[in-house]
């Protein structure tokens, strides 16, 4: 057949394979450039940054769970004058699109503010709006939620700001830890964000039988790997249905197999969260893993791909 075409746009970005890393889990891609050569990813998704340098939250921060893993790192990070200054020359080396996952500490300000700082980073493909980390809590989400992305108004509302003040392709990443996550996406997407990413890590917790204590310091963290992947195929699966803009799938991604579930659930593209800590040329394989069975399977493209999906009788 012709030529397998791996090529998939999300808003301005020109993705050259489906396959991207998730944020937070890849630190700023100098960690892992000694295991694979990074230009085959179709984009480098960086650590979550803050306006200003971030601690994160006390040790232990993360422990083992079975087929998953328990985590409250807490977006620790440099802040974003040294994130430009010492890790965006190193990304912008590769000549892989950077999406930039930003964070708050506190309200929608510091959100528009990062924004408006990388709308003029050349360098900066994309923006990832991180409204859904459960190890941060935020002020101007609804009494009752701890999480912009647990309400469909405060979503649109910082959606709508940052959109007012960059041209940048903008990301919004979901949690899994609501009622009703399409409604949470719809917003993005009438509020002008170009893609959903989904999903973030799922509310958990750990007790030491023996000890009688948790297991993280911070008591309560966010749940990743496959143990988390049911659930996020699923709701990839309902939002691909329900949006127009492009969903990138995340969750428990391990293997070619894992990744195409996502892909085959409706997904345009998938991130590589834990795996990464597993194996860290996983991304690499994957890449290449899907390539092969497009060619085996005579699919032309990656939107053939997502219309592939053969239902049970």
């Amino acid at each position: 057949m012709s030529r397998i075409r791996t090529e998939v746009r999300i808003g301005r970005m020109m993705l050259r394979t489906p396959v991207t890393v998730a944020s937070g889990t890849f630190g700023y891609a100098s960690e892992f450039s000694g295991f694979f050569d990074l230009r085959i990813l179709g984009a480098v998704t960086t650590k979550t940054v803050t306006l200003k340098p971030r601690r994160g939250n006390v040790p232990p921060r993360t422990c083992e769970t079975p087929a998953g893993m328990l985590n409250s790192v807490g977006l620790e990070n440099p802040g974003i004058d040294v994130f430009l200054k010492e890790k965006m020359p190193f990304l912008a080396g590769y000549k892989v699109p950077v999406i930039v996952s930003i964070a708050s500490e506190s309200d929608n300000r510091e959100f528009i503010e990062l924004a408006r700082r990388l709308d003029h980073c050349r360098e900066a493909a994309a923006i990832e709006l991180n409204i859904s980390c459960p190890n941060i809590r935020h002020t101007t989400a609804r009494p009752g939620t701890s999480l912009i992305a647990q309400d469909a108004g405060a979503t649109y509302r910082l959606v709508k700001a940052v959109r007012a003040v960059t041209k940048k392709t903008i990301i919004t990443k979901l949690s899994p830890n609501v009622t009703d996550i399409v409604s949470i996406a719809a917003a993005a997407e009438e509020a002008g964000s170009d893609a959903v990413a989904l999903i973030n890590t799922i509310t958990g917790m750990s007790i030491d039988a023996s000890s009688r204590k948790s297991r993280i310091g911070a008591v309560i963290g966010g749940l990743s790997g496959p143990a988390i992947r049911p659930v996020a195929v699923r709701m990839v699966w309902e939002v691909s249905r329900r949006v127009s803009i492009p969903v990138i799938g995340m969750g428990g991604i391990c293997d070619t197999d894992s990744a195409l579930e996502f892909l085959l659930a409706g997904a345009s593209a998938v991130a590589v969260g834990t795996g990464n800590f597993l194996s860290p040329s996983l991304a690499d394989e994957i890449v290449k893993g899907i390539r092969e069975y497009m060619r085996e399977n005579r699919f032309g493209s990656v939107s053939m791909l997502r219309k592939g999906m053969k239902y049970a009788r």
